[in-house]
């Protein structure tokens, strides 16, 4: 296996804290290495040391002569006044970059729905972010570092770039280095495993779900009042030292001792005791919807659906961006009525919503985290566990010095936390989620999946988040053109019935078409009014776009030991980003709408 990029005695240092210290670690021919680890240690910054965007205080990081590195970057760097055309192919004549099936594949996978030459600066930051990503992905690179790639792609989105990544090289060649949020993604895509703490850096070989179990065996092992397992690990040890590992891309562990090792982990979830208690809070009835629809003017959001939830019923929605699952969601909690149908809720039903804007945060942001708590019940049952809100908080990660701190003091993800925990304190028996993932890391995911397991209630999760959707729910719907389905088959039977209706449509350049819905009758007073709003967000959303950007500006060139202006500058951004998801949101069910 050749050498293609090696980092020597690596030193970074901020001032109020070591980033790395003393690192060393390699990228070889065939690598394909998820990068892991809590928010703030360092995951983007290292992949930025190595492909050479950021220089460390000591140490070197020497690639091999030759070696073609590509990285995307969290930020944008496109310039807005390039043409879509102009980012992606540069000046190459479309009879050379047409006849590459590489190119051809990136662009019916990410740019499909966008116009050719719409400036990039016209476009929505999600939109821009799929522009970035592909004029990385068709340029020819040894090594290719990506940086959270899965960010404003859907379960379709995602399946195709995991698809790409696999079949860009052949076996043995180039190099994949990914920074990710998504556990699917990474179980897809990689074969290593690098966990960043606490200065360095720990490998793991496997995907996600190796390094998992390989974690796991090492915590066990170094507990002492695991000294029976510990014991089987120095065996285990002594006969991988006598035998002759194989060199494979699966992990160096025989599958058997790692089943003994977790034979007595119990079931995720107890079905039975959860339906059980759930039954007993909520009763026979929860939410019924009888032939529900929604429309707005001419256009069909929903067609007509008849849904009944069961009591303890654990349900996953899936569907593209703007497809209508967060309005499934608006009308379950009763906040949006229905064009039609009838919704009907069960007298016991105490029904709580996790939405994507923070917006149950908005009235305690001046107060501390303890004074919040504290307004609180006293008691929570998890795992068969009472635990205080206290402990409760210390299992989502944060500290002591944090219950002194105001709620908009926080960081996004830290609110995010605080925002599940006091849903789930209010002990509500049907909870709505949407995007519970934003800004979480995996040690975050895992913790506020185990909470979740062990949760007695109807549960509704809508979510891009392949891992978590398998992890905390039975089954699946999906909102696809309008209709409201079942898919017993889940994930992979969803992504087909998307292949196949793309599969009707026949392939060309990229368009400015993004929906299928019932579009608005040209030459209307609905129609001039719906492409004067349209227009009207356009430049909406590049302002905030341009806004974030500065806010970015501004956190890298602040002075990283002013806690209090560095917590203002990230809720100033938090609130510029939940404005942009906003009207992109509103911009793409118009642009599906007058383009139809």
């Amino acid at each position: 296996m050749a050498h293609l990029l090696g980092a020597h005695n690596l030193h970074l240092e901020y001032p109020t804290r070591v980033i790395f210290d003393s690192l060393t670690i390699g990228i070889e021919e065939g690598d394909r290495i998820g990068i892991v680890g809590r928010n703030g240690e360092g995951k983007s910054t290292l992949i930025r040391l190595l492909a050479g965007r950021q220089s460390p205080d000591s140490g070197s990081v020497t690639p091999r002569g030759g070696v073609r590195i590509g990285m995307l970057d969290q930020s944008d760097t496109i310039s807005g006044d390039l043409t879509i055309a102009q980012a992606v192919v540069g000046d190459r004549p479309e009879h050379e970059w047409a006849s590459d099936s590489r190119i051809r594949d990136v662009l019916r996978g990410l740019l499909a729905d966008v116009s050719w030459d719409t400036r990039v600066g016209d476009l929505s930051g999600g939109q821009s972010r799929r522009v970035s990503l592909a004029a990385l992905l068709v340029g020819d690179w040894d090594i290719v570092f990506l940086d959270e790639p899965t960010n404003h792609l859907d379960v379709t989105g995602v399946a195709w770039l995991a698809e790409h990544i696999n079949s860009r090289w052949t076996r043995g060649s180039g190099a994949l280095v990914v920074v990710t949020h998504d556990r699917w993604f990474l179980d897809a895509t990689t074969l290593n495993t690098w966990e960043v703490h606490d200065e360095t850096v720990d490998v793991y070989e496997g995907g996600y779900a190796a390094y998992v179990l390989q974690r796991v065996e090492r915590e066990r092992s170094a507990a002492v009042t695991e000294a029976k397992r510990q014991n089987l690990m120095k065996k285990e040890l002594a006969w991988l030292r006598r035998g002759a590992p194989a060199r494979t891309a699966k992990p160096k562990f025989r599958i058997e001792a790692a089943n003994a090792l977790i034979n007595d982990v119990p079931e995720i979830r107890d079905p039975v005791t959860l339906s059980r208690l759930s039954t007993t809070r909520l009763g026979k009835k929860v939410i019924e919807l009888e032939d529900v629809s929604l429309s707005r003017e001419d256009r069909v959001i929903l067609k007509p659906f008849t849904w009944r939830l069961a009591p303890g019923e654990r349900t996953g929605i899936l569907g593209a961006n703007g497809a209508g699952k967060t309005t499934v969601l608006k009308i379950l909690e009763g906040n949006l009525a229905p064009t039609s149908g009838r919704v009907s809720r069960g007298s016991t039903v105490a029904l709580s919503l996790l939405d994507q804007r923070l917006a149950s945060l908005e009235e305690i942001s001046g107060d501390r985290v303890s004074e919040v708590i504290a307004r609180e019940k006293t008691t929570y049952q998890a795992d068969g566990v009472e635990m205080t809100p206290g402990q409760l908080l210390e299992r989502l990660g944060f500290s002591s010095r944090h219950l002194s701190a105001r709620v908009h003091e926080l960081s996004g993800g830290q609110r995010r936390r605080l925002q599940f925990l006091l849903e789930l304190l209010k002990e509500p028996n049907v909870l709505l989620l949407d995007e519970p993932t934003n800004d979480l890391d995996t040690e975050m995911l895992r913790a506020m999946e185990d909470l979740l397991d062990t949760w007695p209630g109807t549960l509704i999760v809508v979510s891009h988040d392949r891992y978590l959707l398998e992890r905390v729910t039975d089954q699946q719907y999906a909102v696809i053109d309008g209709e409201f389905r079942h898919v017993p088959g889940g994930v992979d039977q969803y992504l087909a019935l998307e292949r196949q209706s793309n599969a009707s449509t026949p392939e060309q350049k990229p368009t400015h078409s993004v929906g299928t819905s019932t579009s608005l009758r040209p030459g209307s007073k609905e129609h001039r009014i719906a492409e004067k709003e349209h227009k009207s967000l356009l430049r909406k959303i590049a302002d905030l776009s341009d806004s974030i950007k500065e806010k970015d500006r501004q956190l890298a060139n602040q002075d990283q030991s002013d806690f209090e202006t560095l917590s203002r500058l990230a809720d100033e951004r938090t609130t510029l980003a939940s404005a942009l998801t906003e009207a992109e949101e509103r911009w793409l069910e118009l642009e599906e709408a007058l383009d139809s």
